[in-house]
């Protein structure tokens, strides 16, 4: 006894139409290997970031700058919060003893470093006069009467 497929019409279209739709596939996609001309130009364009940072380096003449600039570009990022120990902005009762030493002492000691704060609080390029101004700033905030030097 031999047993017979007899298939309907419906399953053998569906027999034909997978190996058929294969074929057209890969036609398909064998005219995707074709070399594209690419603008690099557009590309470039394309792919641009959203923003842009510019820097420029700022350049101050020397001496220029007053106590309060240069408490917020170097002063402040110890002093502001009182890291390493220093004596915050404004809190008197860490400033007074320091105040009660006088104006030329609290200079010398930014001019030369002290404690955990390295010489001009780290600035090289601050003048003398700068770091002066700066002292008178930060002392005058705690309640000192110091004149900023001109």
């Amino acid at each position: 006894m031999s047993v017979s497929r007899d298939l309907s019409p419906a399953k053998r279209i569906a027999r034909l139409a997978l190996p058929v739709s294969a074929l057209l596939a890969v036609g398909l996609l064998a005219g995707c290997g074709k070399a594209q001309s690419i603008d690099y130009e557009k590309s470039a364009e394309l792919i641009q970031p959203v923003a842009k940072v510019d820097l420029k380096p700022v350049t101050v003449a020397p001496g220029s700058r007053t106590g309060e600039q240069v408490v917020t570009s170097v002063c402040g990022a110890c002093h502001a919060s009182g890291a390493l120990n220093a004596p915050k902005i404004g809190d008197a009762g860490a400033w007074g003893p320091r105040i009660a030493q006088g104006f030329d002492a609290l200079v010398k000691a930014a001019i030369n470093g002290k404690n955990q704060m390295p010489p001009k609080g780290g600035a090289a390029d601050l003048t003398d006069t700068e770091i002066a101004r700066a002292v008178a700033f930060m002392a005058d905030k705690a309640g000192a009467k110091f004149p900023e030097p001109q």
